[in-house]
């Protein structure tokens, strides 16, 4: 079972990695990990956001009906 979506948690790992990153605690290979794991990351979060615009911009919509 997939767990679900968290936002604030994957904003958490983005700014963990970040750090690790800036502070040279990953050698090369992980250094490519992370750089594609933050992609990643980053992908879903402007997905969740693009979400929320929606919802957003539907309900006011729907006021305006």
């Amino acid at each position: 079972m997939a767990t679900k979506f968290s936002y604030e948690k994957t904003i958490e790992e983005i700014e963990s990695i970040v750090d690790d990153i800036e502070n040279n605690r990953l050698d090369i290979d992980q250094l490519a990990d992370a750089v594609v794991r933050v992609s990643d990351l980053l992908k879903k979060c402007k997905q969740k956001l693009a979400d929320t615009k929606k919802v957003i911009d539907d309900l006011n919509e729907d006021k305006k009906a």
